[in-house]
């Protein structure tokens, strides 16, 4: 469905000790992304919500809950237009979607999220 939550991220320094954490507390389990850059896809049981662990960007990268819309680039416009700022533009992961997170007026973080296999 479009216009509702699809993805949680959680960031952190230590993806450990944090893997540990919810592992043992919420039952969930972990896959490494591929790549370099330190990510690992959340499986919780029964795969009721996607959600990932993610290096954390900066001092004030909190969670992030995301919103699937039928286009990133059409809904970050929009966003700003309604006096969202852009935290991380438009971005593909590759073969999956799009993706983008925006501080609304008040300042919490937002993620939209576009499926499309064709991201590139």
């Amino acid at each position: 469905m479009i216009d509702e939550f699809c993805f949680f991220e959680i960031p952190g320094d230590d993806l450990d000790k944090l893997q540990e954490f919810y592992g043992t507390m919420f039952n969930w389990s972990f896959e490494k992304a591929p790549g370099a850059f330190r990510y690992h896809v959340i499986h919780t049981p029964g795969n009721s919500l996607k959600g990932g662990l993610t290096a954390r960007q900066d001092p004030e990268h909190a969670l992030v809950n995301y919103v699937k819309v039928a286009s990133a680039e059409e809904s970050l416009a929009r966003a700003v237009k309604l006096g969202a700022t852009v935290v991380v533009p438009r971005n593909p992961v590759p073969g999956i979607g799009w993706y983008a997170v925006i501080k609304d007026p008040e300042g919490n973080r937002l993620g939209l999220w576009e499926d499309n296999v064709q991201a590139r």
